[in-house]
């Protein structure tokens, strides 16, 4: 029935075709259809409307332009999910990849979380591995860790403080891609490169005792990937990595604190809350304010210069 008035809207005059409200109230009153919700008919409505001025030869068809990158220039970084099998449990963990658009070198590194701790800890590794950074824009999904707010239907963001400061720091310009699934085909090589990775080197599911060990074999796959060929490309994404990397920008002089600081008290259970999470220290610091700084895989806890908890 829905179909049958949006096909009878493609001849009917522009402001007298049907509202979602319209085609709502119609469904109720002719045809009886109590069981439905107005958010069910605004979700079919959004989908087949230009479906069916597609098939009536009277909408656009959305086209793809394959995109061409100069060298040194481009990157795209985006998150996947994991499974790994951890100290014998089974964990979900997070997949950080950051991919040169030009020669297709990507460096991936594991982690517990998708946190910004993580999402800071994968650039400074990922830009350290291949030696300098990117002279013109690197794509990402709109992560939490560097999007506060998405500002309408346009490109403008509110940047996280703490990405705004860590961008500014090494010189990277970000191009947030749209949202949803549409955003996902502006970044299609570093979409495509998580999944190549997840079924080439995590199936099965691996097997370590710690992320330290399960990074040292990632390591070594993506040294090992530089032999590869990416479809028909003449030569091997080492070989274009060497004439990329000459042309990357420098890295700075001075690292960037990738950990988040904290200073807590301690409770009358020896435990210091962090993020939701409690976590012990010594009996003797009872009452006392200590420095936390939180990493992506660890905290540390700090008694003025004396470390006194690691987790």
């Amino acid at each position: 029935m829905i179909d049958q008035m949006l096909r009878a809207d493609l001849d009917a005059p522009r402001k007298q075709r049907h509202t979602v409200k319209r085609i709502f109230e119609r469904l109720l009153d002719e045809h009886g259809a109590d069981e439905i919700s107005y958010q069910m008919v605004r979700g079919y409505v959004a989908t087949r409307r230009e479906e069916i001025r597609v098939q009536a030869g009277r909408g656009l068809v959305e086209a793809f332009i394959p995109q061409t990158h100069k060298p040194g220039a481009e990157a795209e970084v985006d998150f996947g999910d994991v499974t790994v099998r951890l100290a014998g449990e089974l964990v979900t963990c997070y997949l950080f990849a950051f991919r040169l658009s030009y020669s297709g070198k990507a460096v991936h590194r594991v982690f517990a979380s998708a946190g910004p701790e993580a999402f800071f800890e994968g650039h400074v590794h990922a830009l350290n591995v291949l030696g300098g950074v990117p002279a013109s824009k690197v794509r990402y999904d709109n992560l939490r860790a560097a999007v506060a707010q998405v500002l309408g239907f346009s490109r403008q963001r509110v940047e996280a403080e703490r990405w705004t400061a860590f961008r500014s720091h090494y010189g990277l310009e970000a191009l947030y891609c749209q949202p949803g699934i549409r955003g996902a085909h502006e970044k299609g090589g570093v979409e495509g490169q998580i999944g190549w990775f997840r079924r080439n080197h995590l199936v099965p599911v691996p097997e370590v005792d710690t992320l330290a060990e399960l990074n040292e074999m990632i390591e070594r796959w993506d040294e090992a990937d530089d032999a590869r060929r990416i479809r028909s490309r003449p030569r091997t994404i080492g070989e274009y990595f060497t004439a990329e990397r000459p042309l990357l920008g420098p890295l700075p002089d001075e690292p960037f604190e990738t950990g988040r600081l904290f200073t807590l008290r301690v409770d009358r259970y020896s435990q210091i809350s962090v993020r939701t999470n409690r976590y012990s220290v010594p009996v003797r610091l009872i009452g006392r304010t200590v420095r936390a700084m939180l990493h992506a895989s660890e905290l540390v806890v700090h008694d003025g210069r004396e470390e006194v908890a690691r987790h």
